[in-house]
């Protein structure tokens, strides 16, 4: 599995939006480095997803709506809508021929099962903030 780059802009913008002040997209992607056309797109699913305020008019711009130590990586992949699975298998929809030939659970898809539970427990349970700062809620220097 790997972390698409829109992902990585979203993060990126997290990281721009982070110190609470109400920046522009202009300014967001001037600190980042994300092509504007990205950006629009990504904010839109980051406030779908109630991770950030766009705030309409001359005066507008972009801001947090949640305290990063409550957004883990896995939110900003769900926000972006990645499925984030190791196999195609994982997937609800997907059609196991194996298990329609032997009618019979697949030990490899099981095993994968239990890996995806795995990589999406580590996913959640580290905050956008302590990814970006190193720090944990609570945590002071």
């Amino acid at each position: 599995m790997t972390m698409t780059r829109e992902s990585d802009y979203a993060v990126r913008i997290m990281r721009a939006l982070s110190h609470g002040s109400l920046k522009t997209v202009k300014e967001i992607c001037g600190e980042e480095a994300i092509p504007t056309q990205f950006a629009y797109k990504i904010l839109k699913k980051l406030s779908n997803a109630g991770l950030i305020q766009i705030i309409r008019g001359a005066a507008g711009g972009y801001k947090l709506d949640k305290d990063l130590h409550d957004v883990s990586l896995l939110d900003i992949m769900h926000a972006i809508g990645e499925k984030g699975v190791v196999n195609a298998c994982i997937q609800d929809n997907y059609q196991c021929t194996w298990r329609e030939k032997y009618h019979k659970p697949c030990q490899v898809h099981e095993e994968l099962v239990r890996i995806q539970g795995t990589l999406d427990h580590e996913l959640e349970r580290h905050s956008i903030h302590e990814i970006l700062y190193g720090e944990s809620k609570g945590e002071t220097h």
